[in-house]
């Protein structure tokens, strides 16, 4: 078939870090979004959420209103390179928002019955880790188009 023009909507794949116990807790406390519904679940208790771009700032905004304490995970040095000034702002008012640059989740604490009961996290610039026990954690950290299928299909 020839064509101009091909759309292509076939979703996309959230990109997941690299924790080795991640999908266990997928469903069951890590969530890649953060609708009314998770709002409502986590209403009044400790939660992380990791990413840096306006997404996850417009989650954090969303969500912290509702929380008791929200973590915001960064990697890098801080939200600038990556998120708007009005979103930054916003944040920076939230009084239970607590930003750790330089920092990653290594490692989810829980099992398959109880759910996820807390997180890990490492420092990148020094290897000090902390724990923090929280039953969601929220993954703010892109998606990459669901279409490797095309990779042999379409020149």
């Amino acid at each position: 078939m020839r064509a101009r023009t091909v759309v292509v909507a076939s979703g996309a794949r959230y990109r997941r870090p690299p924790i080795s116990n991640l999908s266990v807790f997928e469903g069951a406390g890590v969530s890649y979004w953060a609708s009314p519904v998770e709002a409502k679940l986590c209403e009044g208790e400790e939660v992380a959420l990791v990413g840096g771009g306006n997404s996850a700032g417009q989650a954090v905004v969303f969500l912290a209103p509702k929380v008791k304490r929200l973590h915001l995970v960064v990697r890098g040095e801080g939200l600038e390179a990556s998120m708007s000034r009005y979103l930054i702002d916003r944040i920076a008012a939230l009084p239970n928002v607590e930003l750790h640059t330089h920092t990653a989740v290594i490692e989810l604490e829980g099992d398959e019955v109880s759910g996820l009961t807390g997180a890990v996290f490492r420092d990148r610039k020094t290897g000090a880790k902390h724990s923090c026990s929280l039953r969601h954690l929220f993954l703010f950290i892109g998606a990459d188009p669901n279409a490797a299928w095309l990779e042999h299909c379409v020149a």
